[in-house]
C-alpha cells in the first residue's frame, strides 16, 4: 500500500532528477539531508514507491515490566473469576494478597497495563446452539453519547425508553419519548416488544414534535435495533446508545418513566389489556402533562409547551421547518390539534397534513 506521503516524496524525487537539487529544495522547502535520505531508501527498496512509506518510530527495544510470578498469577486468577472487574476494583484484593506475602503491589494504572500486556484477559459468556456448538461472541460496536455532550436547543437530543408491565400474566409495554431541552414528552402503549413497534412509535413522534431532531439516545434494548435503527439511518439521524446497565446515562427519560407510572399507568394498569383503549385515554393525560403541568426543570413555572412559548422571546427563526413564523405558538397549537385528531379505530394518531396547513397559514 502506497500512502499519500510516499506519493508526495516520489514526486519530489522525480522533480529532483529533472530540475536539480537547488530547485527542489527551494520549491518544496525540503532539507538536503532529507532528500538524500529519501533517495537512499528509494534505491534500497528497488526504486519502488512503497519504500518511501513512513517507518514506525517506536523503539526497537522496550523496557519490560518486571513483576513477581505470584503477582501476575493472582491477576490472572482474579480476572478469570471476575471477567468484568476493572483495575480499580482489582486493586484492593491484589493489595491484600501482596501484603500477606510481603511483596510489592502494583498501582491501579500498572494493573491495567499488565492486563493489556497479558492480552486483555477478557472472557465473554459463551452461548451454545441447539446443535451443541459454542457460538462465537458477536458484540457489535455502537456509538456512545460523548461525556461532554451538551443539549443546546430543542430537538438537539431526544431520548426513548420502554416500560414493561405484567397484566394478568401478559406482558404489555409503554414506549416513552422525551425531548431533553423542552421536556416535551410522549408515550404509547403496545403489546409488541419488536423493533418494528418502536419504529412506528418514533415516526409518530417525528410528526407530533414540532422541531427537527438531530440526535437520538436509547438504551441497548432489542426494540431499538434492526427496524428502528434502519429508520434512523433513513432519516439521517445519529443514534447514541447508553452503556450497558447504566440507566443514569438516560436519566431524563427514566425520570419521565417514573412520573408517567406514578401519575397515570399505575391507576390505569388494566386498560393495558386493550392497548387501543389505553392509548386513547393516555392522550388526554399527555395533553395535560405537556400544556399545563409545570416542570421542575423550569423551576415549576412552565409546562413543556409553555416553555416553548417562553422561548418566543428569543428572536430566532422557526426551528420546526416552517420559516417566517413564531415557532412556539405553532408548536403549542400543533400539539393540541394533533392530539385531538386521535384515530378512534386504532388508538394512535392519524396521519397529519398539518405541516402543509401551517406552512400555508391555514391553521388558525
Amino acid at each position: 500500500m502506497i500512502t499519500d506521503k510516499a506519493k508526495h516524496r516520489y514526486r519530489v524525487l522525480a522533480f529532483w532528477e529533472k530540475h536539480g537539487l537547488e530547485a527542489t529544495t527551494e520549491a518544496f522547502r525540503v532539507k538536503r539531508r532529507t532528500l538524500f535520505d529519501w533517495k537512499k531508501r528509494f534505491n534500497e527498496g528497488g526504486r519502488k514507491p512503497e519504500a518511501l512509506n513512513e517507518r514506525s518510530k517506536a523503539p526497537r527495544t522496550r523496557r519490560k515490566r518486571i513483576w513477581s510470578i505470584e503477582t501476575i498469577s493472582e491477576i490472572k486468577r482474579l480476572r478469570t473469576e471476575h471477567p468484568n472487574l476493572g483495575k480499580e476494583k482489582l486493586y484492593p484484593e491484589l493489595k491484600e494478597f501482596c501484603s500477606s506475602r510481603s511483596i510489592l503491589c502494583p498501582k491501579p494504572k500498572t494493573i491495567g497495563r499488565l492486563i493489556a500486556d497479558l492480552g486483555g484477559l477478557r472472557m465473554f459468556p459463551q452461548k451454545v446452539s441447539h446443535f451443541g456448538k459454542v457460538k462465537k461472541a458477536n458484540r457489535q460496536r455502537v456509538l456512545r453519547k460523548p461525556k461532554d455532550f451538551k443539549v443546546e436547543y430543542a430537538g438537539h437530543l431526544v431520548a426513548l425508553d420502554t416500560i414493561e408491565k405484567f397484566v394478568y400474566g401478559m406482558r404489555r409495554y409503554t414506549i416513552t419519548f422525551e425531548d431533553i431541552y423542552t421536556r416535551f414528552s410522549f408515550a404509547w402503549g403496545t403489546s409488541s416488544h419488536a423493533s418494528l413497534a418502536a419504529k412506528e412509535f418514533f415516526n409518530v413522534c417525528v410528526k407530533i414534535f414540532p422541531y427537527p431532531i438531530v440526535y437520538v439516545l436509547t438504551d441497548n434494548g432489542s426494540e431499538f435495533k434492526k427496524h428502528f435503527n434502519e429508520e434512523l439511518n433513513r432519516l439521517y439521524l445519529v443514534h447514541f446508545h447508553t452503556y450497558p446497565r447504566t440507566p443514569k446515562m438516560n436519566a431524563h427519560v427514566e425520570r419521565f418513566n417514573k412520573t408517567i407510572q406514578e401519575e397515570y399507568i399505575d391507576y390505569h394498569l388494566y386498560e393495558l389489556i386493550d392497548t387501543k383503549t389505553f392509548n386513547l385515554n393516555l392522550m388526554d393525560w399527555l395533553i395535560w402533562y405537556n400544556t399545563k403541568r409545570v416542570h421542575y426543570a423550569f423551576k415549576n413555572k412552565y409546562s413543556p409547551v409553555q416553555y416553548m412559548i417562553y422561548l418566543e422571546n428569543n428572536p430566532q427563526e422557526c426551528k420546526s421547518g416552517w420559516p417566517h413564523t413564531l415557532h412556539c405558538k405553532w408548536c403549542a397549537k400543533l400539539f393540541i390539534i394533533a392530539s385531538g385528531i386521535s384515530n378512534k379505530q386504532n388508538g394512535v394518531f392519524a396521519q397529519f397534513s398539518l405541516r402543509k396547513e401551517v406552512k400555508h397559514g391555514k391553521v388558525e
